[in-house]
């Protein structure tokens, strides 16, 4: 694959972040550029290695030994028509996924992976600068009307492919835009929303329709969508946040992590937040409950909008530096990670339980007590840990609990599992014509799993409607 000895060769090399100070005064992505001659040094490095388990690790089975040897011969065009015969958005995987091919990539077993992300970002890239994205109509029309209910990653990738196989497809977002959590949950330092745009673009030139605030089972009647089309696809996520039980939570200032990000996006598009509604870090003490990308995320916002300190909280024990061994390769590994926003500052702690919030005479968090714990499941408090923390916005980013329940889910009637999610067969649910996917259908989880569980989905879609698909 490329140069036989390339991975002996080349070192694992990714493009610089901007320094930490220069990057917290604006909200644009956190890389500088990398050229050529490095990206088919790192592109060289995949090895012939007989069996790819990296596409074991891609949830999107994407083809990557083959559009890394096509980097490194500098066949930009075959490399990117490579890479979109199993992913409709890799300039969104590119950015924002965590790489699980790179976990199971077979270098990695005793030397750093092979750069996926990074020559995946870089191909696709430079296709759209190439003017190589163009729009793919469908050929034949089949006359049947399609909806589907939310427009993130999953949603946007079963639009594509139902389009792209004839049908009539209309996407129904609630927000005033069009992208789900990738418009108003991922910061714009992390994935840049013209990225979106183009990408809209091109779907609108396929013919897709898009219909924004139109909230399914609010000022869109369910019973509408059931007469007007033939097969609906769920796609609106687990957007159910996990609240914090502890007293004084009902204090001002404590905040579900997706109430303050979006509203930082939405002043990037150049939107105005009223003063009355606006949740900002600027000039306060901001502890973060929840370690993972969403409580990263809180973090690198929060420097960026002028916090005087910057605290993360996690319920589990710190990670070791390097691969746990109860996680080996091939598998995701238990190991700490360091995102960008935590080299911009502020202090992480492991293995904390907040378990009461304190406040002024106005009714504003001031403090809040917190406790160290033993390790799981039991969490056990650890005597005489307790300590206290001055805090004037807390921001809860513990995850999620599957989809919101009420409103359109009840409407439709569609079973959900013990866990909450949509329960399907064959992305089916239990509703005939009614189709979910992504976090909606199996819970919290990567833009990855959600662009491919798009594309599972409108396969199913499209052989419900046509008795056959020729939809990969």
């Amino acid at each position: 694959m490329g140069k036989v000895t390339g991975f002996l060769e080349y070192p694992r090399q990714l493009p610089e972040r901007r320094p930490p100070a220069e990057r917290v005064k604006d909200w644009l992505e956190i890389y500088r550029p990398f050229g050529e001659p490095s990206l088919k040094a790192q592109a060289a490095r995949c090895m012939d290695c007989g069996v790819p388990f990296c596409h074991s690790g891609c949830p999107l089975t994407n083809l990557i030994p083959d559009w890394n040897d096509m980097v490194y011969q500098g066949r930009w065009r075959d490399a990117v028509r490579q890479l979109h015969a199993t992913n409709n958005f890799p300039e969104f995987t590119g950015r924002i996924c965590p790489a699980p091919c790179e976990a199971s990539c077979v270098l990695g077993i005793n030397e750093p992976p092979v750069t996926i992300k990074q020559l995946e970002k870089s191909i696709i890239d430079r296709a759209f600068e190439a003017g190589f994205i163009q729009p793919e109509p469908a050929g034949q029309r089949t006359g049947k009307r399609v909806a589907v209910v939310g427009s993130g990653p999953s949603g946007l990738a079963a639009a594509q492919q139902l389009a792209r196989a004839g049908h009539d497809v209309t996407v129904f977002e609630k927000n005033d835009r069009i992208g789900g959590l990738l418009r108003y949950g991922i910061p714009n330092f992390k994935m840049e929303k013209h990225l979106i745009d183009r990408r809209l673009e091109q779907m609108r030139a396929e013919g897709v329709k898009f219909q924004t605030n139109a909230h399914v089972g609010r000022n869109v009647p369910v019973e509408d969508l059931r007469k007007q089309f033939v097969a609906i696809l769920l796609a609106g996520g687990a957007e159910q946040p996990r609240n914090l039980k502890a007293p004084g939570r009902e204090l001002k200032g404590i905040h579900f992590a997706m109430e303050f990000l979006p509203q930082q996006n939405r002043r990037c598009e150049g939107d105005r937040v009223p003063e009355e509604d606006a949740i900002l870090a600027t000039g306060k003490r901001v502890v973060i409950i929840g370690g993972g990308d969403t409580g990263a995320d809180c973090v690198g916002t929060s420097h960026r909008q002028g916090a005087a300190s910057v605290t993360q909280f996690e319920l589990l024990p710190k990670p070791p530096d390097t691969r746990s061994p109860a996680t080996p390769w091939p598998l995701w590994p238990m190991q700490l990670r360091v995102e960008s926003s935590h080299e911009e500052g502020g202090v992480r702690d492991w293995s904390v339980s907040t378990v009461e919030f304190s406040g002024d005479a106005e009714g504003r968090v001031r403090q809040l007590q917190a406790v160290r714990v033993g390790p799981p499941p039991r969490f056990e408090p650890i005597p005489g840990s307790r300590f206290t923390l001055d805090a004037d916005l807390v921001l809860l980013a513990m995850g999620f609990l599957g989809p919101v329940r009420h409103g359109m889910i009840e409407q439709l009637g569609v079973e959900l599992d013990q866990r909450g999610n949509v329960t399907t067969t064959n992305y089916q649910t239990s509703v005939a014509g009614v189709f979910a996917a992504g976090d909606m259908r199996r819970g919290q989880s990567l833009v990855v799993w959600a662009i491919a569980e798009g594309r599972k989905a409108a396969r199913a879609m499209d052989v419900y409607l046509m008795g056959e698909s020729k939809l990969p």
